[in-house]
């Protein structure tokens, strides 16, 4: 089978197409074809080199923590009858850029009827995080809540989510492409957090920080006394920091990744749920690209730069 695989730490560039052996189910597994595979930041920052010891990745491997498409075969211990399903499933070693991939049979998730594999694909890393982040900080009816980066893959699903419970919406990105992005959501306001200023006359019940680093961190100044703030997202290279003293003055709740720390039941669970959503059409992923596997590389290029709107997603 075809795989995208990253044989050295580095740039995109070190994803190279292989030919590798079929998978065969062990135990408890499945094999499914891939129809769609998600790719997300941290991947990159794996790829690249960033902290190896703490994930355990050795190239060469084959990434891709989450795919959709068809059970083709079972291990022992499943069901055969799981054969020909349609479902999505979070992979337990990785090796979703590839046209086959495995699976524990435990974490596999029909797909809704009449919901595409590449939805649920986009969904997969995406919908549990925005439905763990919405529902820990409990937005109410009525409430101003800010959202950054708001194009982002979780962002715009909680942008849908915030909407949808009544709040007063507002996001924030970069560029007008995704400012238009993000209206086309539902959000009552957007804002450029590249512009000086862009912070003035901002107060926010609720905010969902996704992007770290001292951007993250100033977006606390929109915060009202006795907000509740979720930072989530390092893609700037890391956490936002924040005064401890500062916080406890203005009675500020903060919750941070560990908020997106599932255990294997409960992370089933929230992407069922997300899933069941997009397939009722109350949200809806933001897919930019379909890209074959031969160009892996050019879909990590694209989510380091920003340049894309939406998912990127790859299609075997």
């Amino acid at each position: 089978m075809r795989v995208a695989q990253v044989t050295r730490f580095g740039g995109p560039e070190v994803i190279e197409t292989r030919e590798l052996p079929d998978p065969v189910p062990g135990p408890g597994e499945v094999v499914i074809r891939v129809a769609a595979a998600d790719t997300i930041f941290v991947e990159t920052q794996i790829r690249a080199g960033w902290n190896p010891d703490w994930w355990g990745v050795v190239p060469p491997y084959v990434p891709g923590g989450a795919v959709a498409g068809v059970v083709t075969a079972t291990g022992t211990g499943v069901e055969p009858s799981l054969t020909g399903r349609a479902v999505a499933a979070h992979t337990h070693r990785g090796g979703g850029y590839a046209e086959q991939a495995l699976a524990p049979a435990q974490a596999l998730i029909p797909l809704p009827p009449g919901l595409e594999a590449d939805t649920a694909a986009a969904l997969m890393h995406d919908g549990p995080t925005a439905l763990g982040l919405f529902t820990d900080a409990a937005v109410r009816p009525g409430e101003s809540v800010l959202i950054l980066p708001a194009a982002g893959g979780a962002s715009s699903l909680l942008v849908q989510w915030a909407k949808a419970a009544g709040a007063r919406v507002t996001g924030a990105a970069r560029g007008r492409r995704k400012l238009d992005a993000v209206r086309d959501l539902g959000a009552d306001a957007v804002v450029d957090y590249s512009e000086p200023g862009w912070l003035d006359g901002l107060h926010a019940d609720v905010i969902f920080e996704g992007v770290g680093g001292e951007l993250g961190a100033s977006a606390l100044r929109a915060a009202a006394d006795g907000a509740r703030v979720a930072a989530y997202g390092a893609p700037s290279g890391g956490f936002s920091v924040h005064d401890p003293a500062d916080l406890e003055r203005r009675g500020i709740r903060l919750t941070g990744i560990e908020q997106v720390q599932f255990t294997p039941e409960k992370l089933r669970e929230l992407t069922a749920r997300a899933l069941d959503e997009a397939a009722a059409g109350r949200i809806r992923p933001l897919i930019a690209r379909r890209l074959p596997l031969e160009r892996a590389a050019e879909a990590h290029a694209a989510i380091e730069a920003r340049s894309v709107v939406g998912k990127t997603l790859l299609v075997p």
